[in-house]
């Protein structure tokens, strides 16, 4: 199936019970035993297992092309849970310019848990060479890189690292439908599904998905069950509903953004613009050659740093202020500010999250903004 059927139908069945085309939620949290104690109907208790859960389980396994996933309760559970399945002295390999949540998750917990880790420009394959040790166990992509858009190459990345033994992560957040991580080489698939998958900013989860189901991903799988960090079934019916209509969304978000990009592009407060889908990109050639389109996230930077930078943040009117993205309404926000102390996002960097209003109103807006 081409990918837009396969987004209707994955995780999707008419119930049996009612002919419901709509899936019914299971809001219970514990299950009917058989006469002789078994649990012949495959649900036991929520935290193990719900019907909502496994069917979105499924359903984005399928439409990654992966053999099995793990749903958590946020983006940040589904990596921790990653982190946990390692063991203690295991190496990690993260790309410096990531979601600054991940980082944080990692120096903050798990180096004082006994992981050790290197942060490196995953984008420059001698400095991933390099970096990677004898008790490298994993390598955390990400691309685009959130906030800068850096392009790693994926199936370069993933070469050197399974040459070296170990296993890679992509975190594919940012490119749902656009970019295949599987067929590039990827083991594993990180999605925070409360931002595309989800797509209406209501929303809570993660989601891991591997490539095969083996030792690492049972871990991860009996991390879900026994730390109990997974989404409610109502979650779970909020983000496969959302999965249904995403590769057009995503086609809508990026061709938004290559628009405002267009725009961004001439002006002349804009100091610097970051988006894979600009030839003068240092990764275009590689985007181009792995993403189908460019994604619906951009960032610029403001001439003159931060204080005109958060001028911007506070003169628009269609754009929200506000963390977050993916979702169907356009959000902006002043990233520094947002990460706090040990930031490496550039005082005047400006992260917009492009959704799915009219292009040309979104360009009237951030052109009046930095007018001002």
């Amino acid at each position: 199936m081409k990918i837009e059927t396969l987004a209707v139908h994955a995780g999707q069945r008419v119930d049996p019970a009612t002919g419901a085309v709509s899936a019914p939620i299971h809001l219970s949290t514990t299950f009917e035993r058989d006469v002789e104690g078994t649990y012949s109907r495959g649900f036991m208790y929520t935290r193990n297992n719900n019907p909502n859960r496994q069917a979105l389980e499924e359903g984005i396994s399928a439409l990654e092309g992966g053999a099995s996933a793990a749903a958590f309760a946020s983006g940040t559970s589904a990596t921790g849970a990653i982190f946990q399945a390692l063991a203690p002295g295991d190496h990690v390999l993260a790309h410096v310019d990531a979601y600054y949540g991940t980082s944080r998750l990692l120096r903050e917990i798990f180096l004082r848990w006994g992981l050790q880790a290197d942060f490196i420009d995953m984008s420059d394959l001698a400095a991933v060479k390099k970096a990677l040790g004898p008790k490298t166990k994993l390598a955390w992509m990400e691309t685009p890189s959130n906030p800068l858009l850096k392009i790693v190459d994926l199936a370069e990345v993933a070469k050197i690292v399974h040459d070296a033994g170990a296993l890679c992560v992509c975190d594919n957040t940012w490119a749902p439908i656009l970019q295949r991580p599987f067929d590039l080489g990827a083991d594993f698939i990180l999605h925070s599904t409360t931002k595309y998958f989800g797509g209406h900013c209501d929303v809570l989860g993660g989601i891991v998905v591997a490539k095969s189901d083996g030792d690492l991903f049972q871990r991860i799988r009996n991390i879900q069950y026994e730390g109990g960090a997974v989404p409610s079934p109502f979650d779970c019916w909020l983000i496969l509903r959302g999965m249904r209509t995403l590769p057009w969304r995503m086609r809508a978000h990026s061709q938004n953004a290559a628009k405002v990009t267009e725009f961004l592009a001439a002006h002349r407060k804009v100091e610097r613009l970051h988006y894979p889908g600009l030839q003068a990109h240092p990764g275009h050639k590689i985007a181009q050659k792995q993403m189908s389109m460019f994604g619906g996230m951009l960032s610029f930077e403001v001439k003159g740093g931060r204080d005109p930078a958060m001028k911007v943040t506070t003169s628009t009117k269609i754009f929200t202020r506000a963390t977050s993205l993916g979702g169907v309404e356009s959000l902006i926000e002043h990233r520094a500010s947002i990460e706090g102390p040990g930031t490496t996002s550039p005082e005047g960097l400006i992260r917009l999250s492009i959704g799915l209003e009219n292009a040309d109103d979104l360009i009237e807006d951030l052109d009046q903004a930095l007018r001002l």
